[in-house]
């Protein structure tokens, strides 16, 4: 298979993804690496020679944070992401890997690579650590700020199909982000989705509440319209880096306390892998008619890993046909 790898993408571009991918061609043999963006500055942070199966396809065009998605997507094709874009559209490679502009990502997808029958609105699916450990797939995370109720049915069965063969889920349990438990809780498009969730061949928990969804023991799959995943997201971020920041901050105060760190230091970097972000992966956009997986911003090395093992996984498992499939079986 053939990985297309942005590699200008992210606030630790291009070292991070080179650095990634170098990683990734020694323990992925049989699979190809296409790194994709200023080759100065991709030799440059190239530790050594390139893996046999990795590849440059040089441009100097990039895509800024800030620039507005659809013009930024249109006015330059060029772009490091575009032409990871292009690439998939073609069939020149089976999946890309991006840090960059979310809103341009999910512009080239829709735009360049296209949408999978049956799917109005494509989702973006990143999993969230929870309390438990297992991790819960939350979407929409803010591909669709208004979604409908059809959008939301469509992401839970797309949901469903991702969580069984890259999560290895057997039989993922779907529940829907709500203000409280009861079944007439929500808004219309929330109370409707319900309804239609209920009559669903999936296997739906009823509505979810957000402290239900992190301690993980509820549902694999919780679905919300990208609005509010978004915020969902971003909060619990917010939290992790808060409480994170806060134990080191008293595990260093005193003599004492950095003598107790020290006892627990084992303990205490596992708790922190169980909720580090990077060891999760990337976040795919389910819906696109080609792998497309969105890494974090501010991805290191490691998250960057993470990410292209995920999207390794979503050819290595052919998802996209899976996708399909429950698709027309909801018709």
């Amino acid at each position: 298979m053939t990985m297309a790898v942005d590699a200008m993408g992210g606030d630790y571009a291009p070292n991070a993804p080179v650095e990634a991918v170098c990683q990734a061609a020694t323990s992925f043999s049989d699979t190809r690496f296409v790194l994709i963006g200023d080759e100065s500055q991709i030799l440059a942070a190239v530790k050594g020679n390139l893996p046999n199966n990795v590849t440059l396809k040089h441009t100097d065009v990039v895509i800024e944070g800030d620039d507005e998605p659809v013009r930024a997507v249109r006015r330059k094709p060029e772009s490091s992401l575009v032409l990871a874009a292009k690439m998939v559209a073609d069939g020149e490679a089976d999946v890309m890997v991006s840090a960059g502009n979310t809103g341009a990502i999910m512009a080239a997808g829709m735009l360049v690579i296209g949408r999978l029958p049956s799917v109005d609105r494509p989702a973006l699916a990143p999993v969230l650590p929870t309390f438990d450990g297992r991790g819960v797939l939350l979407l929409d995370a803010g591909a669709t700020m208004d979604a409908s109720a059809e959008n939301l049915v469509t992401y839970a069965y797309m949901a469903t199909e991702y969580a069984k063969h890259v999560l290895d889920i057997e039989n993922p349990r779907v529940g829907l982000l709500n203000v409280g438990t009861e079944d007439t809780k929500g808004n219309a498009v929330v109370k409707q989705t319900f309804s239609l969730l209920t009559q669903s061949r999936l296997n739906f928990v009823g509505n979810v509440e957000a402290r239900e969804m992190m301690a993980g023991s509820v549902a694999d799959v919780v679905v919300c319209d990208g609005f509010v995943g978004n915020v969902v997201l971003k909060l619990a971020e917010g939290i992790g880096l808060g409480l994170f920041s806060g134990i080191k901050e008293t595990l260093t105060s005193s003599l004492m306390t950095r003598i107790a760190g020290g006892l627990i230091r084992g303990k205490l970097r596992g708790f922190r892998d169980r909720y580090d972000w990077a060891e999760h992966g990337g976040a795919p956009f389910l819906g696109v008619a080609g792998g497309l997986i969105k890494a974090h911003g501010s991805s290191n090395a490691r998250a960057w890993y993470m990410a292209l093992s995920q999207g390794r996984k979503f050819i290595a498992n052919d998802v996209l046909t899976k996708l399909s499939a429950a698709m027309e079986e909801r018709k």
